[in-house]
């Protein structure tokens, strides 16, 4: 069981921080962040978008919008959250939500929450202060619809003469690449609910049984050490699907003498882990196996050595991509080195070297369909002041290590 009251989690004053944070750097801009809508037939669980659950940590709320307007003369007015209006008629299937009042406010911890009926005559009336409309969720390309607030932000300002609209959706993709030290927390929590599925893998693995199978004793070990999320969906390949990035059939019988790629993570409070551990199904590698995870792990230890402030993920990826490459499997590693992780796995990435805070993978890869052998090796790590710190360390990571945890 896990206690409730000491898992890390982010407080509303972190949220009303990043609001204001937000505010400061729009300077006199207005802006609008959109949760989106949910699927209406209910199929599938809605998350909102991850600029608006982090500004605001609401996660309930389909078609919420976030108002920021830094030129509203009364303070309390400058960051409006909006909430489709309430329809009783609909909740008794959907589920109760509460009515406009002070219990609404401290739950969600806004000065002041209106309905989004309410948005047209509060943007017209910050366009007029303004004449400035800044858009600040991703933009689209162009075989790809405009993106919601453009549209509106388009319309605007065709209603208000003078009025300019510009590109402002950097702003938040650099706010959540530096994580909080209680964001970090979150990651860390999520670290160690993963690494409880991995043992459990670990403990688990024999031939004849599917890759499913191993796929469900990692994900009922995150459900029972109290995740109630995955960060993404499990890829367990064993054999010629090692080779295979993102398999995700799951569905092949296991065999001595061939290894599984195991790429899993769960969720903690909304923020994701993201690891990958390669394991002999036999429970030991052979000499090739062996020599082969070597050089991968030899190449992760390049690249997490170099992450410090101030470098690129393009220099994380240079250090630890010379190792595979002067051992000659250049060509064997076909994708990146890592990617940002947060709100999403692959999280908010601006064209920036990383700042204390950020919190990366670093996932180097060999994979060699000829042989039915594919090896990665991923760990999350966050950048600090004097270098890194690894979110990920109780995972068995050495071919020892592994050998040892799946003797156990």
């Amino acid at each position: 069981m896990t206690n409730a009251a000491a898992t890390p989690s982010i407080p509303h004053a972190e949220f009303r921080e990043r609001r204001e944070r937000l505010l400061a750097e729009l300077g006199g801009w207005t802006g609008l962040v959109l949760a989106g809508e949910a699927d209406p037939s209910l199929h599938h669980p809605w998350k909102p978008h991850a600029h608006f659950e982090y500004l605001t940590g609401i996660t309930d709320e389909p078609g919420a919008m976030l108002l920021v307007d830094p030129s509203n003369p009364v303070p309390s007015k400058r960051a409006t959250l909006l909430l489709k209006p309430l329809n009783p008629e609909v909740e008794k299937w959907d589920g109760f939500r509460h009515e406009l009042g002070s219990g609404l406010r401290a739950k969600t911890g806004f000065d002041t929450v209106l309905r989004t009926s309410m948005l047209g005559r509060l943007l017209l009336e910050a366009t007029r202060r303004s004449r400035s409309l800044a858009c600040l969720m991703p933009l689209s390309a162009y075989s790809s619809p405009v993106s919601a607030d453009l549209a509106i932000m388009r319309a605007q300002a065709e209603r208000v003469p003078g009025t300019q609209v510009a590109d402002r959706s950097e702003l938040l993709m650099k706010m959540r690449a530096a994580k909080s030290q209680a964001e970090i927390a979150c990651i860390r929590e999520a670290g160690r609910v993963t690494a409880a599925g991995f043992a459990a893998a670990m403990k688990g693995m024999r031939a004849g049984m599917n890759e499913f199978d191993l796929q469900e004793a990692v994900e009922h070990a995150y459900r029972t050490n109290g995740a109630r999320e995955l960060a993404f969906r499990t890829i367990a390949g064993g054999g010629f699907n090692a080779t295979v990035l993102h398999y995700h059939a799951n569905d092949q019988v296991l065999k001595d003498g061939e290894l599984v790629v195991l790429d899993s993570g769960a969720k903690h409070a909304g923020y994701s882990a993201d690891v990958t551990r390669t394991l002999p199904v036999s429970g030991r590698f052979t000499p090739r196996q062996r020599e082969l995870y070597d050089i991968v792990l030899r190449a992760q230890a390049a690249a997490i050595a170099a992450i410090k402030p101030g470098v690129t993920l393009a220099q994380v990826d240079a250090a630890g991509r010379k190792v595979i490459v002067d051992a000659g499997l250049g060509d064997a590693f076909i994708h990146g080195m890592g990617h940002h992780l947060g709100l999403e796995t692959h999280d908010a990435s601006p064209d920036a070297p990383l700042e204390v805070g950020a919190v990366i993978t670093v996932e180097p890869g060999v994979y060699l369909p000829k042989e039915s052998v594919g090896i990665r090796i991923e760990d999350d790590v966050a950048v600090t002041e004097s270098g890194h710190e690894v979110l990920t360390p109780n995972i068995p990571r050495t071919a020892d290590e592994v050998e040892r945890a799946m003797a156990r």
